[in-house]
C-alpha cells in the first residue's frame, strides 16, 4: 500500500503561505479546499503510520477510540469529498486494529476497553461498508464481518447482564474487574442501537431490526430518553438489591447523535414506519433545542452544552460535537424529510467552525500534542466567538472537518445496502471466538440460524406492524 504517497504528494504546498481557512460555503471547490486543509492539519496529529509506531493508535493524551473515530471520519471526508489521500493509512489502522480475532479487541486495549470504545471502531467498519470504501483483500478481515463481529460479542454480554440488575443493557465497562462496569451508559447502548440498526439495513436480516428496537425499549423504559432527551446513563447498585434509580442526567451530542441516526435508520429500513418518524422527530427536536445556540454573528450553531460555556470539556468531550454533526448529515439522507430543518444548522455550524479554524499555536496545551498543519489554520473548540478561541487538539479539527465536509452530503451518494451496490463481506458468526477468551476463559455463541429465523417472525409481528415481505430476508 501507498501509505505516505498522497500525504508527501501534499508537501509542496508547505510552500504556501496560509493565514486562515476562507470558504465560501456556496462554492463547491472552495468548501472541498478547506476541508483539505483541515483534514491536512487533523492527520499530523496521527503518527501511527510512521516506523516504529502502531497502526490505529494516537499518540498520548489520545485514547485508543478516539483514533477510532478519526479513522471514521476519514471515511466520511473521502466520500463527500472524493480526496484519497488519507485512504492508505485508514484502511491499515482498521485492519490493524481488528486483532486476530477480528473483533475490535486487540490485545494491547483489551484490559481497560469498554463497549463504547470497541463500538466507535465497529461503526467505523459500517461506515467503511455503507460508504463503499476500498475492500481489504480476500485474506483480511472485511468490514461488515467485523461490525457483525461485534453485534453478536454485545448481544450475549447483553443476555449476561439481563438479571444483574435494569433488566439488560450494556455496561460501560466490558470486563466486571473494571471500574465502570455497572455503570449502563446511553453511548455504549448507543452504538449497539446504531449498529443494529444499520446491520439490519445493509443485510436485510431482521434479527438485527429485533434487536434495535429491544436496545430503544431499553432505554425508554430505563428512564434514559425524557421528551427526545438522551440522558447519560445509569448505575445499577448491588448493595441495594441492583436498584436502576440512579440516573446522570447529563446531555451529551454524541449521546443526542447516535440515537438520531439509529432511528433514522430504522425509518429508513422500514420504509417510514410512523413509530420510528416520532422516536426521530422527539429527538431532533431535543437536540436542535439543547445543543444549538446564537453565535456571535447571530446564527445558530451547534456547542457542548454542558462542558463548553464553563470552559471544562476533557479532551474526550472536545471531539464530541463532530460526531453529532455526521450523523445529522447522514440522517437527512436516510429520511429525506429532515434535510430542510437539518441542513441549515449545518451550514451555519459549518461556516462559524470554518472561522474557528484561524489559530497559530506555538505551544500544546499541557499533556496534549503540538498542532503540526498550517499556520493560521489550527481549529479551536468553540464555534460561537467568531474566530479562534485558543483550543486545539483532535477533537477540535474532527469536528471542524466534519462540520465542513458535511455541507457537501446532498452531492453523494446515501449509504448502501448489500442490495444496492455494497460489496463488503459479511460473517454471520463472527465474534464466536469471544472477546478475550484468553482473559476469560470463555467464548460467545453467535446467533444461530433457527434464532435468526425465529426472531425475525416474532419481530415483524410485534414491533414492525405491516412489513412488505421482500424487506425482511434472512440472510
Amino acid at each position: 500500500m501507498r501509505l505516505l504517497g498522497g500525504i508527501l504528494g501534499m508537501a509542496s504546498l508547505l510552500m504556501q503561505t496560509v493565514t486562515a481557512i476562507d470558504m465560501v460555503i456556496s462554492d463547491e471547490a472552495s468548501v472541498k479546499a478547506a476541508a483539505a486543509e483541515i483534514a491536512f492539519g487533523l492527520t499530523k496529529y496521527y503518527t501511527g503510520h510512521l516506523p516504529g509506531d502502531t497502526p490505529g493508535n494516537l499518540p498520548d493524551p489520545y485514547f485508543w477510540w478516539e483514533a477510532g473515530a478519526m479513522f471514521g471520519t476519514l471515511i466520511d471526508y473521502w466520500q463527500l469529498t472524493g480526496d484519497d489521500t488519507y485512504n492508505d493509512i485508514t484502511k491499515q489502522a482498521i485492519l490493524h486494529q481488528a486483532a486476530p480475532t477480528r473483533d475490535f479487541m486487540p490485545r494491547n486495549q483489551t484490559r481497560t476497553l469498554g463497549n463504547d470504545d470497541q463500538g466507535f471502531w465497529a461503526m467505523t467498519a459500517m461506515t467503511a461498508a455503507e460508504l463503499k470504501f476500498p475492500d481489504p483483500g480476500p485474506d483480511q478481515p472485511q468490514y461488515l464481518a467485523l461490525a457483525q463481529a461485534v453485534f453478536n460479542q454485545w448481544a450475549q454480554r447483553w443476555e449476561e447482564n439481563e438479571s444483574s440488575g435494569c433488566g439488560g443493557g450494556l455496561p460501560w465497562q466490558i470486563f466486571r474487574f473494571n471500574r465502570g462496569f455497572n455503570y449502563r451508559n446511553s453511548i455504549s447502548n448507543g452504538c449497539f442501537f446504531n449498529i443494529a440498526s444499520r446491520l439490519a439495513r445493509f443485510t436485510g436480516n431482521v434479527t438485527y431490526a429485533e434487536w434495535a428496537a429491544k436496545i430503544y425499549t431499553w432505554q425508554e423504559e430505563t428512564g434514559l430518553f425524557r421528551d427526545g432527551d438522551v440522558l447519560d446513563g445509569v448505575t445499577v447498585k448491588p448493595e441495594e438489591g441492583n436498584s436502576c434509580d440512579s440516573i446522570d442526567e447529563i446531555q451529551w451530542t454524541y449521546n443526542a447523535g447516535i440515537f438520531i441516526h439509529g432511528s433514522a435508520v430504522m425509518y429508513n429500513f422500514t420504509d417510514g414506519n410512523p413509530i420510528w418518524k416520532r422516536r426521530l422527530d422527539s429527538h431532533l427536536a431535543s437536540a436542535e433545542r439543547t445543543f444549538f445556540t446564537n453565535s456571535t454573528d447571530g446564527e445558530r450553531v451547534m456547542f457542548e452544552q454542558f462542558c463548553e460555556p464553563p470552559g471544562f470539556c476533557d479532551i474526550d468531550q472536545r471531539s464530541f460535537k463532530g460526531y453529532l454533526t455526521r450523523w445529522l448529515a447522514r440522517t437527512t439522507q436516510l429520511a429525506p424529510y429532515t434535510f430542510e430543518s437539518i441542513s441549515p444548522l449545518l451550514t451555519n455550524s459549518a461556516i462559524a467552525a470554518a472561522k474557528a479554524c484561524s489559530g497559530s499555536p506555538t505551544e500544546a496545551p499541557p499533556g496534549e500534542q503540538p498542532f503540526r498543519g498550517r499556520p493560521g489554520t489550527a481549529c479551536g473548540f468553540s464555534w460561537t466567538k467568531g474566530g479562534y478561541d485558543g483550543m486545539n487538539g483532535v477533537g477540535e479539527q474532527m469536528n471542524a472537518l466534519s462540520a465542513v465536509a458535511s455541507t457537501l452530503v446532498d452531492r453523494v451518494d446515501v449509504p448502501v445496502t448489500g442490495d444496492t451496490g455494497g460489496t463488503s463481506k459479511g460473517d454471520v458468526n463472527g465474534g464466536a471466538d469471544g472477546p478475550g477468551s484468553w482473559m476469560t476463559g470463555k467464548e460467545y455463541k453467535p446467533i444461530t440460524t433457527g434464532e435468526r429465523v425465529a426472531a425475525g417472525f416474532v419481530t415483524a409481528a410485534m414491533v414492525f406492524g405491516v412489513i412488505g415481505g421482500s424487506a425482511f430476508l434472512i440472510l
